[in-house]
């Protein structure tokens, strides 16, 4: 029988009168890798900060090899072997790649720095991702988030750790970039490593893991072989209950009122060309690779990021699609939902209250005073409709999951009751539980007339949400088409720079 690496017996752990953890108990073996498996709020990053030695349980034991083990500081918790990859980077962004890869394992000789050999050890740590973006010398702020994931991986590995602990770490990679990760796990894994890995994404989970645990409200409530469960008793030992349908039904209709028109944005280098109209009514979906220039289309259309051409109309009125800004777009109905909750979608130091009604305090404030109460009660209804795990609205964000974090950012854009509603990855980091309420909420936005573009790198949540899809490729969009002229291979095909299907022919005749 394989030898148990860590164990957990009965951990708990409060944070005032928040219980976050309530009886947790797990096991991994050397050479496994083992799932933990649970909804946003569930405990699972709580549990992972316990183990890396950020947080100290209330009770409950822990072993490593045998020993007691009871971390006093993520050094301690390394020294012993074990690392943390977080699902929210925590690099230094003004340092080298090569200085946050080696961080506490820098060669030194009498007290200096050995730059060369720390070039070269790092080198070999990311000679397993083949990211031309990633050189040693460059500054990590220059990164592309996905990139960025790739270098807070490469640390782990460099400290040689026994045991590594991975929170969401494909969140910002591509799939190109999610095989090296996999294959590079999979060798860890035969050289005796284990891994103990939280993802949303039960493909994922059954492509990479052996074994799993469910955690339920602070409580271990199953564990086993993944062989030996349908990803239908996963779900209900998750959420607590069956999740009939993901994707809410929805009828489509004959296309609407044109809400907003773009032609010819370009955003050099990254985006090249994007036309599009944008329905009432609508879902548009966005696929492509990360890095494509989808995002940066996005940031363009709100302003975030300066356009070199382009002409919009919003409502059958032309605005300037260069000199925009977010302040402006706001007051002209657009919202934006940014990929990177952590830098840009959340002032994280805020109140849940703060975040959520801060692009609209007029429905909140009279005679230019801020009325608390009103802001409580307003926040406390959109609390309630997505179903945040929060205190109350006076929490700071901070204090929340990365999931309720993301539910908090979609309430602010609906909060500010925009009419068209530009979506980056709004699931990113969300359990399915809660996919399932955000796809309800945006279906709702469309059953009200609202027009929705929807970014996502998650191609059945394109096909069970939009009513068209266009395909980004190398800073160039496809035309949209309905959801009906395209598989998820048709769409891909497009995504690396080959042909899309023509209209009004079968999808699977494309290929």
């Amino acid at each position: 029988m394989t030898m148990t690496v860590l164990a957990l017996s009965d951990v708990a752990k409060r944070f005032g009168p928040t219980i976050a953890l309530d009886g947790v108990n797990l096991e991994l073996r050397r050479g496994e890798v083992h799932a933990l498996i649970g909804e946003n709020g569930a405990g699972k990053s709580t549990l992972m900060n316990i183990l890396a030695g950020s947080i100290r349980p209330d009770r409950g034991e822990m072993t490593v090899d045998g020993q007691g083990y009871s971390p006093t500081s993520p050094l301690d918790a390394r020294e012993r072997g074990i690392a943390l990859i977080h699902q929210e980077l925590s690099l230094a962004p003004h340092l080298t790649v090569a200085e946050n890869i080696l961080m506490g394992l820098e060669p030194a000789s009498w007290g200096w720095l050995n730059r060369e050999a720390a070039r070269r050890k790092s080198l070999e740590v990311l000679a397993s991702f083949h990211h031309p973006e990633i050189r040693p010398d460059r500054r990590v702020a220059d990164l592309s988030i996905a990139a960025q994931q790739v270098v807070e991986i490469c640390r782990a590995i460099a400290a040689q750790a026994n045991i590594i602990l991975m929170d969401e770490p494909t969140s910002s990679l591509q799939r190109d970039d999610v095989a090296h990760l996999f294959a590079l796990i999979r060798r860890l894994r035969s050289d005796g490593m284990s891994v103990v890995y939280i993802s949303h994404f039960l493909e994922e989970v059954r492509e990479i893991a052996d074994s799993y645990t469910v955690l339920r409200d602070g409580q271990s409530v199953s564990t086993g072989s993944l062989s030996a469960v349908t990803n239908q008793e996963l779900i209900v030992q998750m959420v607590g209950r069956p999740v009939e349908n993901l994707f809410p039904s929805r009828q489509r209709l004959a296309p609407d009122q044109v809400l907003l028109e773009v032609r010819d944005l370009s955003v050099p280098p990254q985006l090249r060309h994007a036309s599009f109209d944008l329905h009432a009514g609508e879902i548009l979906g966005v696929a492509g690779l990360m890095g494509s220039g989808r995002t940066e289309m996005v940031r363009a259309i709100f302003g975030l990021d300066p356009a070199q051409s382009g002409a919009f109309r919003l409502r059958s009125k032309a605005i300037a699609a260069r000199g925009g800004s977010p302040t402006l777009r706001l007051l002209q109905g657009l919202g934006y939902l940014s990929e990177d909750r952590k830098g840009e979608g959340l002032a994280p130091a805020l109140s849940i209250a703060d975040n959520t009604t801060m692009t609209r305090f007029a429905s909140c404030s009279r005679w230019g005073w801020l009325d608390r109460t009103a802001q409580r009660t307003q926040t406390e209804g959109w609390i309630k409709q997505l179903g945040i795990k929060a205190r109350n609205p006076i929490q700071p964000a901070r204090t929340l999951s990365g999931g309720n974090q993301q539910k908090v950012v979609l309430a602010r854009l609906l909060h500010q009751k925009a009419d068209v509603l530009l979506l980056d990855e709004p699931t990113r980091g969300i359990d399915i539980g809660s996919k399932a309420q955000i796809y309800e909420v945006i279906a709702d936005c469309a059953r009200e007339k609202k027009a929705v573009l929807m970014v996502s790198s998650y191609l059945p949540e394109l096909f069970g949400m939009c009513d068209r899809i266009a395909v980004m490729s190398r800073g160039r969009l496809t035309s949209a088409r309905s959801v009906d002229d395209w598989t998820p291979e048709t769409v891909m095909l497009a995504a690396i720079g080959g042909k899309e299907p023509e209209a009004g022919v079968a999808a699977n005749e494309t290929l």
